[in-house]
């Protein structure tokens, strides 16, 4: 699927995007940028699919993946979710969004609320009404928030029940190595809001502690200054579902790991035999119950079959990409989670010069690993007192442990 905007341009040049992709082991492994003779290809991977920019002058290439992404959140907001059939399936509609996100190539519409007073998400009704009398999803009036100085709200918002809800959600992305003491770790964190106020709120929402930021990236909406000279987030919100910042935690502070694993792997046996130990339990986690485990272990090549036995959880091994898959749920603090047993290897094969790492998924109800806790939410410009509530996730991102 293909969209112009200044200039007609050869499908052909996708060759060259092609080439690399077959070079690549994996999508992550394709470079976000492609320099061509006359083009660049800047690139974003998403939902199993490439959104590729194609530039005829040097440009940010963060700009373009900025707005590749924004593209894709647009699609996902407006059809649930962003897969092959969903966009085939609202041709129309993706070719609308795409005419107001780009004005002759450069950016213009590109929040969510705006768009949707433009172009009126599909539904079946509607479908079937512009079916029958021809006419197409596009407002005939411009949005009035594009008239003001406030571009990411509509005007006229009214809900019977006012309510906020911030969701803090922080990623732990750690290595930890041999024996058990962390190489390196760092949160990833970001705050999504679902905000239904009536008429236009002004809100303020401080931190207890907000030094413990590095690095901070805000919506448009939030005010600069003011957080720069008191640490204090002051924002007229958009309406719906929203993030509201983005953040990083690592450099200064020191991150606590909330999981640990003990492990015994050995594949140097005599003989055609290996045995595997591994158990886990919680480490750092205030009390908190972690759930949703699971172990990921990409085994050596000589590895034939795994026969495990685990006190918790089900466990399959992929004897094609040899990848050990161990999902674990919820762990009892009483009973710690274990898995172990013998693995065969390949007759004759060459011994393995290092062991795996086992990637660890677990999620954290209830808590935010960097200790981040919200002060208080304050509304300024309404007489009305909205419902408020602040739920915290902790989840693994890139969690590694070296065997």
């Amino acid at each position: 699927m293909e969209k112009h905007w200044k200039s007609v341009i050869s499908r052909s040049v996708c060759d060259y995007f092609f080439d690399h992709q077959r070079k690549a082991s994996s999508p992550e492994d394709i470079p976000p940028v492609i320099a061509t003779p006359h083009h660049y290809l800047i690139s974003v991977y998403r939902s199993s699919m490439f959104f590729v920019a194609v530039c005829t002058t040097e440009v940010a290439p963060l700009f373009v993946v900025e707005f590749l992404h924004r593209v894709v959140d647009t699609f996902e907001d407006y059809f649930s979710e962003c897969t092959e059939s969903i966009i085939k399936e609202h041709y129309v509609v993706v070719y609308e969004l795409l005419d107001e996100m780009l004005d002759n190539g450069f950016p213009l519409a590109t929040e969510s609320n705006i768009l949707k007073e433009l172009i009126k998400p599909p539904n079946i009704l509607r479908t079937i009404a512009n079916t029958v009398t021809g006419k197409s999803n596009v407002s005939s009036t411009l949005p009035s928030g594009q008239l003001s100085n406030i571009p990411w709200r509509r005007t006229g918002v009214k809900y019977t029940n006012n309510e906020a809800y911030f969701d803090m959600i922080e990623e732990v992305d750690a290595i930890i190595d041999k024996s058990g003491s962390t190489v390196c770790a760092e949160i990833q964190g970001y705050i999504d809001c679902c905000i239904k106020l009536s008429g236009m709120p002004d809100l303020s929402l401080s931190f207890v502690n907000p030094r413990l930021f590095d690095d901070v990236s805000f919506h448009p909406c939030v005010r600069f200054k003011r957080w720069e000279s008191e640490r204090v987030l002051s924002f007229i919100p958009p309406d719906g579902n929203f993030r509201l910042m983005s953040y990083h935690i690592g450099s200064q502070s020191i991150v606590a790991i909330p999981v640990y694993v003990r492990h015994s792997l050995c594949l140097r046996e005599s003989g055609s035999g290996g045995r595997l130990d591994i158990t886990l339990g919680p480490k750092q986690t205030l009390g908190r119950t972690i759930e949703n485990v699971v172990l990921e272990i990409p085994m050596p090549k000589s590895v034939l079959n795994c026969g495990l036995v685990t006190n918790q959880g089900k466990y399959t091994f992929d004897p094609v990409s040899k990848l050990l898959v161990w999902e674990v749920g919820r762990i009892d603090v009483t009973k710690l989670p274990n898995i172990r047993g013998t693995i065969s290897l390949q007759s004759g094969s060459p011994p393995v010069e290092a062991n795996p790492s086992i990637n660890v998924k677990f999620t954290i109800n209830q808590l935010a690993v960097s200790g981040l806790k919200v002060n208080r939410l304050d509304m300024y410009g309404e007489k009305y007192k909205p419902f408020k509530g602040v739920k915290y996730i902790t989840k693994a991102g890139k969690f590694q442990v070296r065997m």
